[in-house]
């Protein structure tokens, strides 16, 4: 009786849906892989470029590294109106 019972589990316990490909990576899977590596690559090569713009350290007794740094920036425009109550 333990032999039956135990040749019915196993056989229920085996998935029947597999095929002879089964735990077989594709080539997609490595194509998927290498570009998520080139980006991670990309993005710390680009990373690296933008930190070595900035200053030493942000001194507030010399400012004059930062300023070379902030010659591209935009003051706020304060001459537009205000949007007032009501309106």
């Amino acid at each position: 009786m333990t032999d039956a019972l135990m040749l019915a589990v196993t056989l229920l316990a085996e998935d029947q849906r597999r095929g002879p490909d089964f735990g077989k990576a594709s080539p997609f899977g490595l194509v998927i892989v290498v570009l998520l590596l080139i980006g991670t690559f990309l993005l710390v090569w680009s990373m690296n470029r933008h930190l070595r713009n900035l200053p030493e350290s942000f001194d507030r007794d010399h400012p004059e590294p930062d300023q070379a740094v902030d010659e591209g920036t935009v003051e706020p425009d304060d001459t537009r109106p205000k949007n007032e109550p009501g309106g």
